[in-house]
């Protein structure tokens, strides 16, 4: 094969790539950040008790993440199926989101099952989508492709809700804000087609030893890699701090909507206006991150991206109004781009040849583990503390839930300078790479 034609297909499967981020970033920017997170708050059950019912869903689905994903990662570099596994997993996701058209005022049950089946396959596809991008960019590529992708996915993202705006304004009731989710399923299969089709798995399947089985030996393979982590001590340190900023991080994302809406009342409308401006600072932030990591060296890229969004996370307790919130948004949209893109293209470069998916399992583990924990914490707070607030403050049903979102935010920056604190010990495995 010439070299002409070896970087057509490179960069024929760099842009189906970056088109299944596109299509995923607009189930993010629907189901979690701008319309069914608040729909299942406000509507499906209503009141503070909806943002801890919100928090236990996300919760749920973030804890079967974390128990099953390192052990399909492991069969995925094994099997060399890494491919196969974001199929089933993205056909989850599509099916589930579907159905969430189904969900009506007082369906909390089905509203949390079909959210958290959803999510297991969204949160779990992106362990395979991810440990794709050592296989289609080079070391010197990955900083550059992995900003593309973030970059091109929030675009994903603010298409699909320029598009279901109007048509959310235009129907009254809650019909419109219910096939928006049907919608979005759709978009998100459309775009990942050329994904399927184009990137190449490069991997080569091994054979199943005689008397193993699939389970037992991603169970061994799984325990040789977390014993071999120990030769790895600052991938090992990044992935601690990473468990905990990360924490921060998803806390923010998964409860924008329900903090708009509770803290300055923002209906439907103005809540997609908002994500929106986040998304678009966000394909700002993602093609800066990418440069600057090149530049400076993406760990230093990292830092500063954090000590962003913790500034931006301290500066939404006190806003006063709606216009400072949505500067507020589009800062953050910066920030926390910046973080999850960075922090995906370190796991690239510590991830040993062949340990990929392994590695990347790892690390979603990591995600999904502090996922788990930071929404239920965010959600019971923000409960407990308006209950308290009402009781022994004597505020309104409404004023205490709002001081009591205030209290929960300022456990997103505790989350955010402790993860911080931490990366600052790790050796940057992208130093010779710079420049």
């Amino acid at each position: 094969m010439s070299f002409f034609s070896k970087l057509k297909n490179s960069n024929r499967e760099h842009i189906a790539w970056y088109l299944y981020d596109f299509g995923n970033s607009a189930y993010a920017a629907v189901i979690l950040l701008a319309v069914y997170s608040a729909y299942f708050k406000g509507t499906v059950v209503g009141g503070a008790e909806g943002s801890r019912y919100w928090g236990i869903a996300v919760g749920i689905a973030m804890l079967i993440v974390a128990i099953t994903s390192p052990i399909l990662g492991t069969l995925a570099d094994f099997t060399a199926s890494k491919k196969r596994f974001l199929l089933i997993f993205s056909i989850i996701t599509w099916v589930f989101t579907a159905l969430l058209f189904f969900v009506q005022k007082g369906d909390v049950f089905i509203g949390m099952l079909f959210f958290v089946i959803a999510e297991v396959g969204y949160r779990s596809g992106q362990v395979f989508y991810n440990s794709l991008l050592p296989e289609i960019a080079t070391p010197e590529e990955m900083g550059r492709v992995s900003g593309n992708g973030w970059a091109i996915g929030s675009f994903g993202g603010i298409l699909c809700l320029i598009i279901l705006l109007p048509l959310i304004m235009i129907v009254e009731g809650t019909l419109m804000v219910r096939l928006s989710l049907v919608f979005t399923a759709v978009y998100f299969a459309l775009a990942s087609i050329p994904a399927f089709r184009w990137i190449k798995e490069r991997a080569v399947p091994n054979q199943l030893p005689p008397g193993e089985n699939y389970l037992s030996l991603a169970f061994a393979r799984l325990t040789d890699t977390l014993k071999a982590l120990g030769n790895f001590r600052d991938f090992l340190r990044f992935i601690i701090a990473f468990l905990i900023y990360n924490d921060g991080i998803l806390m923010a994302l998964n409860f924008a909507s329900i903090i708009g809406a509770v803290l300055f009342g923002m209906d439907q409308t103005q809540l997609i206006i908002f994500m929106i401006i986040v998304q678009v600072t966000s394909v700002l932030g993602a093609f800066v991150a990418g440069r600057v990591g090149k530049k400076i060296g993406f760990k230093q890229t990292l830092v500063y991206s954090i000590v962003m969004m913790t500034l931006v996370v301290l500066s939404m307790i006190f806003a006063k109004n709606l216009t400072q919130f949505y500067i507020i948004g589009a800062l953050a949209g910066f920030a926390l781009t910046g973080v999850q893109s960075v922090s995906r293209t370190l796991v690239g470069y510590f991830a040993p040849p062949g340990k990929s998916a392994e590695f990347y399992g790892i690390f979603a583990v990591t995600g999904r583990t502090s996922s788990f924990i930071g929404p239920t914490v965010y959600g019971f707070l923000a409960y407990e503390a308006a209950r308290w607030f009402a009781e022994n403050r004597g505020l309104s049903l409404l004023q205490a839930e709002i001081a009591g979102q205030r209290v929960a935010i300022g456990s997103i920056a505790v989350f955010l300078i402790v993860g911080l604190v931490i990366l600052l010990g790790i050796v940057d495995p992208t130093e010779k790479y710079k420049g």
